[in-house]
């Protein structure tokens, strides 16, 4: 073997051992359940397979998880679902996810800062890159571990309102 040759196997070696394990462990279907707390709708569906987002699937996910007082809808991030994906796996559930806010439009996330909500100004929920959530059976506190343990964007823990935040966005903790 070549120096250039070893050289370039080695780095490739290198830059293998740094990608996420969640990266190169994806199963040949992905797929996720929920049901919204405010609306009583459910969603079970497969919204990733073949290597591919599935179009009507994720349509189906951007309705369910709409801005419920308005009725706006907007594309979720796909990452996102993938995150929700992997941490009901690796928390080993089949639990659908209870979805407390998915998108919000610019409105109604001005109204809830209004009335004292706490919400953020430029909130990642408007971008369609948060979701707030409980599993049932799944303490609160494992859920917020493991979407940390994920490393994949921020993740709220709101105890008393009995939900997790998790979103896309950079990677902190609240």
């Amino acid at each position: 073997m070549s120096r250039r040759h070893f050289l370039r196997v080695s780095a490739l070696a290198a830059g293998a051992a740094v990608v996420p394990s969640w990266l190169l462990a994806q199963p040949a279907c992905r797929s996720l359940s929920f049901v919204h707390t405010h609306t009583g709708e459910r969603l079970a569906v497969e919204y990733w397979a073949d290597g591919r987002y599935e179009p009507e699937a994720l349509r189906e996910i951007d309705h369910l998880l709409r801005d419920f007082p308005t009725g706006d809808a907007h594309p979720i991030d796909r990452g996102l679902l993938d995150v929700l994906a992997d941490l009901r796996t690796g928390l080993g559930t089949r639990q659908p996810f209870q979805v407390i806010s998915g998108y919000r439009s610019p409105a109604t996330n001005a109204a809830l800062r209004a009335a004292g909500h706490g919400v953020a100004t430029h909130s990642l929920h408007i971008q369609g890159q948060a979701i707030d959530v409980r599993i049932p059976g799944v303490r609160l506190a494992d859920l917020r571990r493991a979407a940390i343990d994920e490393r994949r964007g921020g993740v709220g823990y709101y105890p008393d309102s009995d939900f997790v935040h998790v979103d896309t966005g950079r990677i902190r903790y609240w």
